[in-house]
C-alpha cells in the first residue's frame, strides 16, 4: 500500500518537505484554483505535477498519484446526461490528468453540501480539538437560521423544541458562526460561501429529485465517462456522503454497501470504483466496515484512513483519534492488505490518514479545516504501524 498525504497546493500551510518528513511518498492533490466546471489544461495540471515531482538535490521523491477532486458541477447532479456541455468539461479535465500519467481520481456526488460540520474545533479530552457534527446545532441552523421549507415535516416534536431552545440562547456571533461553518466551501468542494437566499435557491433547484433520479443521473455520468478513464487507464473512485444520510431533505446515494452495489452493477468497468472513506461510512453504525472492503476490494484504488465517534443520540459524532472511535481499523487494514497483496506494484491502494485533530503547535497556527500536520502525522504514524505489525511494507 502507498502512503499518500494530501497537499493543498503552493498556498498551504503545509509545505512539500513537511510531506516528505511525514514518511509519505505519494501526493494527493487538486487544482483548486480551477472554478468548477472549467476545463482543467493539461499544461495546468503539469504545472502542479512540476511543483510535487521535481525533487531538490537531496531530497526525498514525491509523486501525484491521486487527483482529489476533480468537483461534478451542480448541473450534472440535477440533470444528469442532459447537462452534456459540463460533462463534456470534466472530460476534459480527465483527460489532462491521464495526459500526465496520475492513475487514480476522486469525486464525490453530494447534492449542493459538501462534507458538513457543525463545530471546527470542538475541544476534546486531551485539549486537542476535532471537527463535530452536532444534530441539534445542525436542526438549528435548518429551522431557524436557513428556515428551509419543509424542514418541520423532518424533524420530531422533542428535536424542534430542543432546537428553538438553544436558537434563542445564541448569541448573533454564535448563529454567525454556525452560518460560516456550514455555508462556507470546506476543503474538496472548492465553492465559494453560499448566503442564505443562495443556498435556499440551491435547494430549492433540486425539488422533486429523489434518491433514485439522483442515482439515475450519476450513473448517466459514469456512462459517459468511465470509458474514456477505461481507455485512458485511470481509475475513478467515488467518494461516500459525509455524513452518510440526507441532509437539508436531499438525497445522499452513496451512504451504504448497497448504494455502491447499485452503480457497480449499472456501469460494471473496473474504471468505476470507490473511494473507500473509514470515516465517512462509519457513522452509520449499519455499515460494516471490514465486510465493505472484502466485498468491494477489487474496487478500492484509493482509501481515506480515519475514525469518527457516534454520540449517544445516535445522530451527532466527532472526528477521533484513528485508532479510537468506532472504526475497527486493524480488522479493515487486513481486509486491505490482503487485496494489496494481489496487486502490480503500479495498482496498489494509496490510502492517507485523513483528517486528524489539531494539536500541539497547529492549535497556535492557521490550519486547513481537518487537514492540520501533527494530527494526521500521528494517525500516518499509527497506520503505518498496523500495516508493519501485519506484515505489510507500506511504500
Amino acid at each position: 500500500m502507498r502512503q499518500g498525504w494530501r497537499w493543498f497546493g503552493p498556498e498551504a500551510p503545509v509545505t512539500l518537505d513537511e510531506v516528505r518528513q511525514t514518511g509519505a511518498t505519494n501526493v494527493v492533490s487538486s487544482l483548486h484554483q480551477v472554478p468548477i466546471g472549467r476545463a482543467w489544461t493539461e499544461g495546468e495540471v503539469r504545472e502542479r505535477q512540476a511543483m510535487i515531482e521535481t525533487t531538490p538535490p537531496g531530497r526525498s521523491r514525491l509523486t501525484w498519484s491521486v487527483v482529489e477532486s476533480i468537483p461534478i458541477p451542480d448541473a450534472v447532479k440535477r440533470n444528469g446526461g442532459r447537462a452534456k456541455a459540463d460533462i463534456e468539461a470534466w472530460i476534459a479535465s480527465l483527460e489532462a490528468v491521464a495526459a500526465c500519467g496520475i492513475p487514480i481520481v476522486c469525486y464525490n456526488f453530494m447534492p449542493v453540501v459538501d462534507w458538513t460540520r457543525t463545530e471546527l474545533d470542538y475541544v476534546i479530552d486531551t485539549g486537542a480539538t476535532a471537527m463535530r457534527f452536532d444534530h441539534e446545532k445542525f436542526a438549528v441552523f435548518d429551522l431557524f437560521v436557513l428556515q428551509r421549507a419543509g424542514a418541520e415535516q423532518q424533524y420530531s416534536p422533542e428535536d424542534k423544541a430542543r432546537a428553538r431552545d438553544m436558537f434563542e440562547a445564541m448569541s448573533e456571533a454564535e448563529i454567525a458562526e454556525i452560518t460560516r461553518i456550514i455555508t462556507s466551501a470546506l476543503p474538496g468542494s472548492t465553492t465559494e460561501p453560499l448566503t442564505i437566499p443562495q443556498f435556499r435557491e440551491k435547494l430549492a433547484a433540486y425539488t422533486g429529485i429523489d434518491a433514485a433520479k439522483l442515482r439515475q443521473h450519476l450513473i448517466e455520468f459514469l456512462q459517459a465517462v468511465t470509458p474514456v478513464a477505461e481507455a485512458r487507464g485511470v481509475k475513478l473512485t467515488l467518494h461516500p456522503d459525509d455524513p452518510p444520510r440526507s441532509l437539508f431533505g436531499l438525497p445522499r446515494i452513496a451512504s451504504t454497501a448497497e448504494d455502491y452495489a447499485a452503480l457497480f452493477n449499472a456501469v460494471p468497468s473496473k474504471a468505476n470504483g470507490m473511494c473507500y472513506c473509514t470515516g465517512s461510512l462509519g457513522v452509520r453504525a449499519d455499515n460494516d466496515l471490514p465486510a465493505m472492503a472484502r466485498r468491494f476490494a477489487s474496487r478500492i484504488h484509493f482509501a481515506h484512513l480515519r475514525a469518527t465517534k457516534r454520540e449517544a443520540d445516535g445522530r451527532s459524532f466527532h472526528e477521533s483519534a484513528h485508532l479510537e472511535g468506532d472504526v475497527d481499523m486493524v480488522a479493515v487494514l487486513k481486509e486491505l492488505v490482503a487485496e494489496d497483496r494481489g496487486r502490480r506494484a503500479n495498482e496498489t491502494i494509496v490510502f492517507r490518514s485523513d483528517h486528524g485533530h489539531r494539536m500541539l503547535d497547529d492549535l497556535d497556527k492557521t490550519v486547513t479545516p481537518g487537514y492540520p500536520a501533527i494530527g494526521r502525522l500521528r494517525g500516518l504514524a499509527e497506520l503505518r504501524g498496523i500495516l508493519v505489525a501485519l506484515g505489510a511494507k507500506p511504500t
